[in-house]
């Protein structure tokens, strides 16, 4: 597409095939060949001595935390290894040899560059100094920091408004850099703040925060190895958190079970073979599920309905099932639920979810029995119209069978970034916390704003209208993240001035203002030094743990900085001493930083001392049965209605996928052999007796089209691939299918895209 700045720019790359071959889907997950494949890729990028070298470190105490997913570290992390095959790979791509330098850029236009697949662009290597693209021109060249920052400066002086700015934050930063960020962020006059848990986790904080009062999960990684029941729904460990699959194995060796809810059944929930024991290596492994929910796309409600209903009849009989003393002290709303139930009738519920209705009944007498269970999800359940109400309807389940606020019980979103949680504890927040303004009134001396910010969907559209005219982003690659890709990329190009800070080179550095700038920092596996001396940050996992990370590989170049110093430059520029933060020691000096982090955030006080060792939990109100914030100070059941998918003959219901070899928008290669699928990510898979009323063939060539508000888009180019999953539903990896989304299609209350449930019809080509 040819932009308002002369560029002719490819939003979404290539579209070529690559050569797809198929073989039967993995029957496990890990094992010998995972290790297999982690040292090549390791090796290929890293070299043989530094990749082992470095991964000795990694989840390690007083190593580096993975730059991959928020999984917890176990209390006493394996000498062996404390990563998987996807840390691994995480790894290294961060800790690459290749380099992004001048010369790569004069070599290579925007243009060019934009042409390349997400893959491609990716594998080119490490950002190494700052880079400028004029207005006009279609090759970065260098800048130095110092210009970096006061071009920086004079953009955001020369707005209207502080609104007309938009400060975009990623998972993969520090506590001390998205701090840092927040307070430039509302010092500077604003509250648009998006960040990518707008896109994927922001249903579990809307309805976590509306049920129990907190917007994370409750449950500790010990929690697991109690459970007699772990519920996995909507989600694929195997692939985007690998090492949750050593959690469930403890599960199941200690007698529990684990109960499936997928459209897809996934081959690290069949079994997993864990690499680090004998019965791994040479045996069968340990068999993950105990029994599968094969459910329809975003038909989660009714089949949950359909379980409380069943246990709720069970529980007339015997008033055993359900946990009335629970019930009576800590919640309300129950009548209401059972009152509810009544609407329904069993016969629809089960049609709706197109799940076996003997498989059901096994999974509820199991559920009968057991009191500690605990439910995990991901971005199944919450990129739909519906996510909030889909996590509602969770924690109805667990507020039934009183499974919160004791061992081997309650909640467990599994976060995707793995700071991403960490960014939302340390102020990273479009809305506004009324504590939090005062704190940092109090301790910096400034008044924040007051007025509501944009989340990433609103951010978009105000660029779109010209509304916002700066982009920073804080890492993370937001064109290809966000939805509606067309959309986002004139956005983006709407604006005078987008800004990145990032350790590779991405397609949003392709996909730019009139003026665009590339700011490289440091990664999680890189030193920090000062004076010599090794510094290190904190991260939260997945289960509100802080803790330290330190890096141990050279920076991949001397004219890196770090993510507080290179926000503290910007700041320092912009306010030229002129207020009451000292930018400029704040983001030197982290102890300093973290001291001020301590007066500001709860749970943070003396984060120094504390974050030492294995670190320390946040405070977590549902762990100690604590609902005063909410109504009459009791936990909230939930009125939820059923999903609404009104589908014309022809249309189809598409959710968007990870690949094995990816990460968010990372590709680190171009398979999913978990999947059966090699050297190709242009695929839709597809049920078989579908593919038969179409006429469709395996491999043949279809494009994916959505229409919504009369709008229609077309992801060209996908493979069909016949596969088990139900009639009408349709998967495929993003972000090549992230154009189908629609940007002004969102959850219910939490602005989540509908990611999950895209409505589609096939066109064959």
């Amino acid at each position: 597409m040819k932009n308002s700045h002369n560029r002719n720019i490819s939003t979404q790359g290539s579209t070529e095939f690559t050569g797809i071959r198929l073989s039967e889907p993995a029957s496990y997950a890990a094992g010998i060949k995972a290790v297999k494949v982690t040292l090549e890729h390791t090796f290929k990028e890293m070299g043989i001595y530094r990749a082992l070298s470095t991964l000795s470190h990694m989840n390690q105490k007083e190593g580096f935390d993975c730059p991959g997913c928020a999984w917890p570290d176990p209390e006493k992390p394996s000498k062996l290894g404390e990563y998987c095959e996807n840390g691994a790979k995480a790894l290294s791509e961060e800790a690459t040899t290749k380099r992004v330098d001048k010369s790569f850029f004069e070599a290579h236009s925007v243009e060019e560059l934009s042409l390349w697949s997400d893959y491609h662009i990716g594998k080119s290597g490490r950002l190494t100094e700052p880079m400028v693209l004029k207005p006009g021109s279609v090759h970065y060249e260098p800048i130095s920091w110092g210009e970096s920052f006061e071009l920086i400066a004079k953009y955001l002086q020369d707005l209207d408004s502080p609104d007309e700015a938009i400060f975009y934050t990623s998972g993969r930063s520090s506590n001390e850099a998205a701090f840092l960020y927040g307070l430039f962020s509302r010092a500077y006059g604003t509250n648009n703040m998006p960040d990518c848990s707008n896109m994927c986790h922001e249903s579990s904080g809307v309805a976590l925060g509306e049920t129990l009062g907190i917007g994370k999960g409750s449950v500790k990684l010990e929690d697991f190895y109690e459970a007699e029941v772990v519920m996995v729904i909507g989600q694929n460990p195997g692939t985007n958190h690998p090492r949750m699959l050593s959690a469930l194995e403890k599960c199941k060796v200690n007698g529990g079970k684990v109960i499936t809810i997928n459209p897809l059944e996934e081959a690290g929930l069949k079994r997993f073979k864990n690499p680090q024991e004998i019965k791994g290596v040479l045996g069968s492994g340990e068999t993950i599920t105990d029994i599968h929910l094969q459910v329809k796309i975003n038909q989660d409600v009714p089949l949950l309905k359909l379980i409380i209903k069943k246990l709720a009849a069970l529980d007339k009989g015997s008033e055993n099932v359900f946990d009335h003393e629970f019930i009576n002290t800590y919640t309300e709303g129950y009548e209401a639920l059972l009152q509810d139930l009544n609407n329904y009738s069993g016969s629809d519920l089960l049609e709706q979810s197109g799940v076996l209705e003997s498989a059901i009944d096994e999974a509820v007498a199991l559920l009968a029995e057991k009191k500690k269970i605990i439910i995990c999800w991901a971005m199944g359940l919450t990129q739909h119209k519906n996510g909030v109400e889909n996590i509602k309807e969770c924690v109805n389940l667990l507020l039934l069978k009183g499974s919160l606020g004791k061992p081997g019980a309650g909640t467990c979103p599994v976060r995707g970034h793995s700071n991403v949680q960490g960014d939302r504890s340390v102020g990273i927040m479009h809305f506004v916390s009324e504590e939090l303004n005062q704190a940092i009134e109090r301790t910096f001396g400034f008044k924040a704003p007051t007025k509501e910010g944009f989340d990433t969907v609103r951010a978009v559209k105000a660029m779109h209208d010209g509304k916002a005219k700066v982009f920073i982003g804080l890492g993370g690659n937001f064109a290809s993240a966000v939805s509606d890709t067309e959309y986002t990329a004139e956005a983006l190009q709407n604006c005078d001035l987008t800004v990145n800070i990032s350790t590779k080179l991405n397609r949003t550095h392709l996909v730019t203002g009139k003026t665009a700038l590339l700011l490289p920092t440091l990664g999680r596996s890189d030193m920090d030094l000062k004076d010599g001396n090794p510094r290190f940050f904190t991260v939260e996992n997945s289960m509100g743990k802080v803790h330290r990370s330190k890096g141990v590989l050279p920076p991949a170049s001397d004219n890196l900085k770090s993510e507080p110093e290179i926000v503290g430059g910007i700041a320092n520029a912009y306010f030229n001493g002129n207020h009451p933060v000292d930018w400029k020691n704040l983001s030197a000096d982290y102890e300093l930083l973290r001291e001020k982090m301590g007066a500001v955030l709860t749970g943070f006080k003396n984060v120094n001392d504390k974050s030492k060792g294995g670190g320390f939990y946040l405070p977590n109100n549902v762990r100690e049965l604590d609902f005063s914030k909410l109504p009459n100070q009791k936990a909230q059941f939930s009125i939820c209605g059923l999903p609404e998918h009104k589908l014309s003959p022809g249309e189809f219901i598409l959710m968007t996928i990870r690949s094995h070899d990816q990460f968010n928008t990372t590709i680190y290669g171009l398979n999913d052999r978990y999947r059966g699928v090699h050297n190709e990510r242009r695929v839709v898979f597809m049920n078989p007796r579908d593919m038969e009323k179409l006429k469709l063939n395996k491999l043949d060539v279809v494009n994916l089209i959505s229409t919504y508000d009369q709008k229609e888009r077309k992801a060209l180019k996908f493979l069909v691939i016949p596969y088990d999953i139900p009639e009408g539903n349709l998967a495929s990896y993003y972000p090549e299918t992230n154009v189908l989304v629609p940007y002004n299609h969102y959850a219910d209350k939490s602005y989540t895209p509908i990611s999950k449930s895209v409505v589609v019809t096939i066109e064959k080509t």
